[in-house]
């Protein structure tokens, strides 16, 4: 996709141009992927632009930090407040914000301790992930041949940039094949995530989903699905699924922040359920996208109105 991008970026407290937003190419990040970001989106509401689940992104974009030893000269309270500020300053109605952190320009070596640590926070305009009929009809998906990383060897629960070398060659293995995107599954052969999407499958009015344990990124749409499934009723389990549980099951599904909530038609070319999004699927993708774009009643308190301060927490 291009990127259709905001033109201010904000670097330590300050905005510059997109233009100027670089990295000298003997960065530690270059050589050795020293990154952690997130991916949020900001949408437009009746009420202005809106930033979903501000707090719980940073809380995960600190805790990935915190994994990897990295200690930032700014507090939760103060990188929320600007990404709110990134919004307001580019004067966007809608957006996807890119905060990362990475090792910058010092030592040439793996040891990373000594190489300063750099923010960013940048956005840009991006439509559906998956398409832009996706939402609507599913996708086509297959079964990686790439595994998800064993948890003693990279961790999964950060979202760090390393990780997605193992995502792009799920990713380009099933565009490769004729799929739309790939599902990995972990160490033990249960199923993981996609590429950049955590899953969901319904069987029988239940609804499944892989555990943390399965390499699975704690996905913030994933949390907000197994909310707004319970509070339809439904029951969630968090459980290692075999295989064999994507051919037999009613509906299956991905979430995430770009793919928000979309259905999954056929996997391995095996059609699920009908062959088009399911009941449950539809209930939810229909209750999410009310609560991002202010159409219904957002009594989690997920929105964060950037015509408005943050609150900092006490």
């Amino acid at each position: 996709m291009a990127i259709a991008y905001c033109e201010q970026v904000w670097h330590y407290g300050k905005f510059i141009p997109w233009a100027e937003a670089t990295v000298h190419v003997a960065s530690h990040v270059v050589s050795y992927a020293s990154c952690l970001f997130e991916g949020i989106r900001c949408y437009e509401t009746p009420q202005g632009a809106a930033i979903f689940r501000l707090k719980e992104h940073t809380d995960r974009l600190v805790n990935s930090c915190k994994i990897y030893r990295m200690e930032l000269a700014y507090s939760r309270e103060q990188l929320a407040q600007a990404m709110v500020e990134l919004v307001r300053v580019n004067k966007v109605k809608h957006c996807y914000i890119r905060p990362v952190v990475f090792r910058g320009y010092g030592e040439v070596g793996v040891n990373p301790l000594k190489n300063p640590i750099e923010i960013y926070l940048l956005a840009w305009e991006w439509g559906k992930y998956l398409g832009a009929e996706a939402l609507k009809q599913g996708v086509d998906v297959c079964v990686s041949s790439w595994h998800r990383m064993a948890p003693n060897t990279m961790p999964a629960m950060a979202k760090a940039a390393s990780n997605y070398m193992n995502a792009q060659l799920i990713k380009m293995e099933a565009i490769t094949n004729g799929y739309v995107e790939g599902i990995a599954l972990d160490p033990s052969g249960h199923i993981s995530e996609g590429s950049g999407e955590n899953i969901f499958l319904a069987r029988d009015g239940r609804i499944f989903t892989p555990p943390l344990a399965s390499s699975v990124l704690p996905g913030i749409t994933r949390d907000s699905v197994m909310t707004l499934a319970r509070e339809l009723g439904c029951e969630v389990s968090e459980q290692a699924l075999a295989r064999e549980m994507l051919y037999i099951a009613d509906e299956v599904f991905f979430t995430g922040t770009a793919a928000e909530i979309t259905p999954i038609r056929s996997v391995d070319r095996i059609v699920v359920g009908q062959g088009k999004p399911g009941p449950i699927t539809k209930k939810l993708q229909e209750r999410f996208l009310s609560i991002v774009e202010g159409r219904g009643e957002d009594k989690y308190g997920w929105l964060t109105l950037c015509n408005q301060p943050v609150v900092a927490e006490r």
